[in-house]
């Protein structure tokens, strides 16, 4: 298939990235044993419903759906962008900075700590049982 359009129309969040927005008609009205309205209420409620939600999302999409794909499409681009250009690099830099600060704070713990650290082992090495 050609890369710019979707490989299946079917089954269009296959990480399902948003199962949280499944809602059914069940998941929203709920009629008690003891309180239930005429049948064709329920039923025609259950159509009424399900057809609504499904004409408004199609109707916002086709409104704003290639609109706001664009916009994201532009903010991911910038996202990458930056860290190509800017936070990597800088992530080199420290990386590279960083190495010179660490043999220098080695060297320091080596020259004070070293002599300090034999002197106390010649001196325990002193006592015996």
């Amino acid at each position: 298939m050609a890369e710019d359009s979707p490989t299946d129309l079917e089954n269009r969040d296959p990480n399902s990235i948003n199962g949280q927005l499944q809602v059914a008609f069940e998941d929203v009205f709920a009629e008690p044993d003891q309180a239930h309205s005429i049948d064709c209420v329920w039923i025609n409620s259950y159509k009424c419903f399900n057809c609504t939600k499904n004409c408004c999302y199609k109707v916002l999409t086709v409104l704003c759906g290639i609109i706001t794909a664009f916009c994201w499409a532009c903010e991911f681009a910038v996202v990458t962008f930056y860290h190509v250009w800017v936070i990597t690099p800088c992530f080199r830099i420290c990386e590279m900075n960083m190495g010179c600060c660490k043999k220098f704070y080695s060297m320091c713990i080596h020259c004070w700590f070293d002599p300090i650290c034999e002197a106390c082992g010649l001196l325990f090495s002193a006592f015996k049982k």
